[in-house]
């Protein structure tokens, strides 16, 4: 019995809206409803309430967290991860004078090669001067 050809004609094509999924993004006015039908929840409901809305427990308690310190500005979308040490402006800083260092210790080294070929020729030409 011959085999069914499933070479070259069996092209695969990726859906681009499933390639790749990016970070949820909560506005503040969802957080804030989230945490008002959370609290209104009877014994039990929560659970549902979660899965509805396809959250985690420990979302709810960050954004308990957020809202306790902050009010309504704690709920405002923050960048993950830690805030920077230094502004771009002083990172950019930083690597120039870096870059000056380098540069420095460079030239530091061709004047002292040219140094030492000015002393090599001044002994050549007090060879030179003795011979003659």
């Amino acid at each position: 019995m011959p085999k069914p050809n499933t070479s070259a004609n069996a092209k695969v094509e990726p859906i681009p809206e499933l390639e790749k999924r990016g970070r949820r993004v909560f506005t503040a006015q969802y957080k804030l409803s989230i945490l008002q039908q959370a609290d209104a929840c009877q014994h039990g409901e929560l659970g549902a309430l979660l899965r509805r809305e396809k959250l985690y427990s420990n979302q709810l308690q960050l954004w308990r967290r957020e809202q306790a310190e902050h009010g309504l500005d704690g709920l405002q979308k923050s960048a993950p991860g830690p805030a920077a040490k230094k502004t771009a402006e002083q990172k950019r800083i930083e690597l120039l004078e870096k870059e000056i260092q380098r540069l420095r210790k460079q030239l530091e080294v061709k004047d002292g090669c040219l140094m030492l070929q000015k002393k090599a020729l001044d002994l050549l030409d007090l060879l030179e001067e003795h011979k003659s």
